[in-house]
């Protein structure tokens, strides 16, 4: 039997065969002639787009007033999602109240998101604000806290303190919203609160 005559009894196999073979030549054929896969040459954490040191940063609401004041000694912004990163931030969140004066505060590290909206607090949080009118100086403790700047609210789930003259409240997780001064612990909450004097 000649090879031809091999091949005409079996078609199907021949012409799988044959498909196999182009195909693998086509493969070959683009290997060799095809440019080289790029060499990835980056080694360690993403990049930043850029670096600040000794910066201020001002973050603005709606109405076009600030709604969040940052300082620090270092910012780097990352090229990939656009978000910041802060050493050491010193922050101010208005009280959007005449004659309430603003919160003060500062925390290890800082992230903030890409659109300004998401902020995180890492580290130890230490928030304090002056006494005005019948209301004296409060302060608060806390730690890993995220923060919406825009809209003057926070939460955490670890554990948080607040002193305000006399009276002092702590707990696990809190949250809170400067606006209108509400503060609301979620867990194995105590407090202490002594009698206000009575006004003659």
């Amino acid at each position: 039997m000649s090879l031809r005559e091999y091949v005409r009894d079996r078609r199907l196999s021949s012409a799988i065969v044959l498909v196999g073979l182009a195909a693998g030549l086509s493969q070959l054929l683009l290997w060799w002639i095809g440019p080289a896969p790029k060499a990835n040459d980056f080694i360690g954490p993403p990049r930043s787009g850029y670096t600040l040191t000794n910066f201020k940063g001002y973050v603005y609401g709606e109405d076009g007033q600030p709604s969040f004041r940052v300082t620090g000694p270092r910012l780097d912004r990352r090229e990939g999602d656009e978000s910041l990163y802060i050493d050491a931030p010193k922050f101010q969140m208005p009280s959007n109240t005449p004659g309430v004066p603003d919160w003060l505060g500062e925390s290890e590290y800082g992230w903030v998101d890409k659109s300004g909206t998401l902020l995180k607090l890492q580290g130890p949080v230490y928030m304090h604000r002056a006494a005005f009118a019948d209301s004296p100086q409060a302060e608060l403790h806390t730690s890993e806290v995220t923060a919406w700047p825009k809209e003057n609210r926070m939460e955490t789930a670890e554990a948080a303190q607040m002193n305000q003259g006399a009276t002092t409240m702590r707990g696990i997780g809190m949250r809170a919203n400067l606006n209108d001064n509400h503060l609301e612990l979620l867990n194995d909450s105590h407090g202490s609160f002594p009698p206000r004097k009575r006004k003659s």
